[in-house]
């Protein structure tokens, strides 16, 4: 395609977003009035090579949280050797606070299914997998119900495209619901119908993943982007964000604003940009504390509001961007009980495979729950601090991590609240009611006990 000048992007740039307020957007037929599948019309026309060269050039980046190159993932496979060959799309969304993948496979799943068809034509894959949290039975519907749209209307199956050599057949899982199933190999376990565990690396599974074959494993996000950047002319994605971060992405915002959802924007934008779209900090109060990532990356205070949201910034404030999960809390809030509660999560979805996280975790858990009460002991915060750090960068998977960074984090930035908890409980501190969005008279007169 011949160059474009682009205009600057918006502050917000509706694009997998685009139409989710429109009658039925998860069907075909909106999805093609909206431009779908030119994306793939255009990718079938290339090689594999093509196609994985000009993702390279986009610079996209692996938007499940880790940020690395997506057409650099997919050259790491070895050369065909005419045997399968696999995608597995990570829609294993479960994180606290983290909420982009399934609202874009509610509204718009025929933006992943054009994305899995145009991976699957790069990587040579006849055999696609889409791993989805099983306790979103709603979403397996849907999923279900396009990939049938998408086969009956000759998009994906046998013997498509110019030259009659593409074959692709999509397979939606649904998993038992278990958080340790969105590490990657982990994955692969489950979805070979074994206990989710992580397995040990090498081999990644670019050489053996899915049965003991060369895969792909993508997130939601990062796979949907794909068409896009087939869909519109050379320099359409890296007109937007930063030099090292280009493109767009989902900015989910909740907790304690007035307007809380999700923003699709350039990465760049900053977080005093979002809560202000976001209508502010809920009346009558101010902001305390923020994640950037979600709950597993070291907490944001009010200092860091005009960060640049991309990977290099935000890793160079001391946090992750991660899955851009903004979790926003005000000064109600005690942050030893939001730790506690994260804290608890990742002790019950740990997988008790390595030492450090299963004991771990379950020992984070308890000093925890002693602070939140007020009855910690002399020592508690130092010897949490300690286990934290035993944790971090020890464990088999990055599961360990999520649960040793926010407690560290908490501990640097409000050492204060930390040592209250050895005499006074957070309730006291902080009552809970005040924190809540809804009032209990509320809920209750609406019908729901």
């Amino acid at each position: 395609m011949e160059a474009v000048t682009f205009t600057k992007p918006g502050t917000l740039t509706p694009i997998l977003s685009k139409g989710w307020d429109e009658d039925r957007s998860w069907t075909l037929e909106s999805y093609r009035a909206r431009g779908g599948y030119k994306g793939l019309a255009h990718a079938l026309t290339l090689s594999p090579t093509e196609i994985t060269e000009a993702v390279k050039a986009s610079g996209l980046r692996g938007r499940g949280g880790a940020g690395f190159p997506t057409g650099l993932k997919w050259s790491f496979l070895p050369p065909d050797d005419g045997k399968p060959r696999y995608l597995v799309v990570n829609a294993d969304e479960s994180e606290p606070g983290t909420c982009k993948d399934i609202p874009l496979l509610m509204a718009n799943p025929h933006a992943l299914i054009e994305g899995m068809a145009i991976t699957s034509r790069a990587i040579r894959c006849e055999h696609a997998f889409i791993y989805l949290r099983g306790e979103v039975a709603h979403v397996y519907r849907r999923l279900l119900a396009a990939v049938r749209e998408a086969e009956e209307a000759g998009l994906i199956g046998q013997g498509l495209g110019p030259n009659g050599d593409f074959n692709l057949r999509i397979t939606a899982h649904a998993g038992a619901g278990a958080y340790i199933c969105g590490e990657e190999t982990a994955l692969l376990d489950s979805l070979e119908g074994r206990r989710g565990h992580p397995r040990l690396k090498p081999p990644f599974p670019a050489v053996a993943g899915l049965y003991a074959r060369p895969t792909v494993v993508n997130n939601v996000e990062s796979v949907s982007q794909v068409p896009g950047i087939f869909a519109n002319p050379t320099g359409w994605f890296t007109a937007m964000g930063t030099e090292k971060s280009t493109g767009h992405g989902f900015f989910s915002v909740s907790g304690h604003v007035n307007n809380p959802g999700q923003f699709e924007a350039p990465f760049g934008i900053t977080m005093g940009e979002l809560i202000e779209m976001a209508g502010g900090i809920r009346d009558g109060h101010k902001l305390k504390f923020w994640t950037p990532g979600g709950s597993s990356t070291p907490i944001f205070t009010e200092a860091e509001l005009d960060v640049p949201l991309d990977y290099e910034s935000v890793g160079a404030a001391g946090s992750m961007l991660a899955t851009r999960a903004l979790q926003v809390f005000d000064e109600t809030t005690s942050v030893v009980r939001v730790v506690t509660r994260w804290t608890e999560f990742y002790q019950h979805e740990s997988c008790g495979k390595c030492t450090p996280c299963r004991e771990g975790t379950y020992w984070m858990k308890q000093i925890m729950l002693r602070l939140e009460a007020g009855r910690g002991l002399p020592g508690d915060i130092d010897l949490l601090d300690e286990i934290a750090g035993n944790i971090a960068g020890r464990s088999f998977c990055a599961l360990g991590d999520a649960a040793a960074t926010p407690v560290r984090s908490a501990i640097l930035k409000f050492r204060e609240e930390f040592e209250a908890g050895l005499t006074r409980p957070a309730r006291e501190l902080f009552p809970y009611e005040a924190s809540a969005v809804f009032s209990t008279s509320a809920v209750n007169q609406g019908g729901t006990q």
